[in-house]
Formats: structure tokens, C-alpha cells, sequence
């Protein structure tokens, strides 16, 4: 298992956009790919899954996968979370 962790900088955290990209992202991917916050995770290839998290700007999350594919599938999601998805 691969996982890392990052700051959601995104100025209205996961909403339904920056979940959808994600999940675009993510089902790039063979690997199981999961967010997690606090105690909560999700699979991160489901858009009600992430906009569930409730994550808002400043909150640190972590990605995992697993998979043949987990460590370019969490490198790829973390890039994009990163990015702030261009607001």
C-alpha cells in the first residue's frame, strides 16, 4: 500500500467539481484508491463518497491505493489536489 498526505488548498474544499476530477483521476487507475479523513475513508473512484468527507480548504487528507498501479495512482491524485483544480 502506498499513501501520502496533502493539504486540500482548494478555496471551497471537495465540492462537487473538484470530486468529480478526482474521480476522473482516479479511475485512470486499476488500483483501489481511498481518501481518508480523521477516522472516515472512502473510495476515491465515488463522487457521494468524497463530497461525504466534508473536507473543507486547510484540511490535510490522505491518499492511499493499492494495487499494481498505487504508487503512480496516488502521485497522480495528490498532483491534482495539489493544484488546487485551477480556482
Amino acid at each position: 500500500m502506498t499513501e501520502q498526505q496533502v493539504m486540500v488548498t482548494s478555496s471551497a474544499g471537495l465540492h462537487a467539481r473538484p470530486a468529480s476530477l478526482i474521480v476522473q483521476e482516479a479511475n485512470n487507475y486499476q488500483s483501489e484508491i481511498k481518501l481518508a479523513k480523521d477516522n472516515n475513508e472512502v473510495n476515491a473512484k465515488s463522487i457521494m463518497g468524497i463530497m461525504g468527507l466534508g473536507v473543507s480548504q486547510q484540511t490535510e487528507i490522505t491518499v492511499k491505493a493499492e494495487g499494481e498501479d498505487e504508487e503512480e495512482a496516488v502521485a497522480a491524485v495528490v498532483k491534482l489536489i495539489e493544484s488546487g483544480f485551477d480556482e
